[in-house]
């Protein structure tokens, strides 16, 4: 399939930027899956479509031919898809993942306002969606906005909708299990350790801030699949602890929930979505959504990244 509309959508982007790193960035997957897609485009077409050397990258004759084709194929695909959906369709939302607060949040909207039916998608970091909801595959999707690994594409709008504590998870029998609080400085002595956040940039960002900001050592794990599998990963440490949403119910799961204090560090949530998606469903959903405030630097009792107070460029 990659040889498909993906593949011609890969091969169009790094047409107009003429830099795998530039277009890999633009399209928010990896340079290796950019050219895996450009390679099978060309295998399937029999004919190179970049001239690739150490110094730059040049279309080939049959690139040249091929590319207002492309973009003619792409644009037409992206018409179609959203031509094809109906108004009546759910709201397809992207809630990050099971074990986050936007689940939450997008189940309280629903029960408030029926009409507000959802289908919901669980791409496990807000950097995946963008792509989606740049060619407006999905509605809306919700994560932290800052970090994400290329720029803010401009046809996208986003606003903050919650402020999540951000608590410690140790096992019971972990030496700072008896805690009733702990504080930064306790983190700076047993360190962080969580499951890599693979393609969610943006959650990984945030722990570098944290981990930096305080002069906690962080180490990043394997994946965690599910909340079961992550479980696991924080019931192997002890000496280490694994940090998660106030949210999270720890309740028989041989894991205490404790809150970090002085600062607590909070995780800003936002909602994104295209700002032409004509969908009136759409602004049902924003105008039933919170819209918290960020605190204000002088703040001390909360934490958040210095670049989250600031405006998108």
């Amino acid at each position: 399939m990659e040889a498909g509309i993906e593949g011609l959508r890969a091969f169009v982007v790094t047409a107009q930027e003429l830099h795998f790193g530039q277009a890999s960035r633009r399209l928010f997957i990896s340079q290796q899956a950019l050219s895996k897609r450009i390679r099978r485009l060309e295998q399937a077409l029999a004919v190179p479509l970049f001239e690739r050397t150490t110094r730059a990258v040049e279309l080939t004759e049959a690139g040249r031919r091929l590319l207002p084709h492309a973009v003619e194929a792409v644009s037409a695909f992206d018409r179609a898809m959203r031509t094809v959906r109906a108004a009546d369709e759910p709201l397809r939302v992207d809630v990050y993942d099971e074990r986050f607060t936007p689940l939450r949040i997008v189940r309280q909207v629903s029960e408030l306002d029926p009409r507000v039916r959802v289908e919901l998608g669980m791409r496990q970091g807000l950097s995946p969606a963008l792509p989606a909801l740049r060619r407006q595959e999905i509605d809306a999707a919700f994560g932290r906005v800052h970090d994400t690994p290329a720029p803010w594409p401009a046809e996208l709008a986003n606003r903050l909708v919650h402020l999540e504590p951000i608590h410690a998870f140790v096992p019971e029998d972990h030496r700072l299990a008896d805690r009733s609080v702990l504080r930064p400085a306790d983190l700076r002595q047993a360190g962080i350790a969580m499951p890599d956040p693979a393609g969610a940039a943006e959650w990984r960002g945030y722990l570098e801030r944290l981990a930096s900001h305080f002069g906690m050592p962080l180490r990043f794990n394997a994946p965690a699949i599910g909340q079961r599998h992550l479980v696991e990963q924080f019931l192997t440490e002890k000496a280490a602890v694994g940090l998660g949403e106030m949210s999270i119910d720890a309740a028989g799961t041989g894991l205490r929930r404790i809150p970090i204090i002085d600062p607590t560090p909070l995780l800003p949530w936002s909602v994104v979505w295209h700002r032409h998606n004509p969908r009136p469903l759409l602004r049902t959903l924003l105008r039933h959504l919170p819209a918290p405030q960020l605190p204000p630097p002088s703040d001390s009792r909360v934490w958040v990244p210095d670049v989250d107070l600031m405006p998108l460029s």
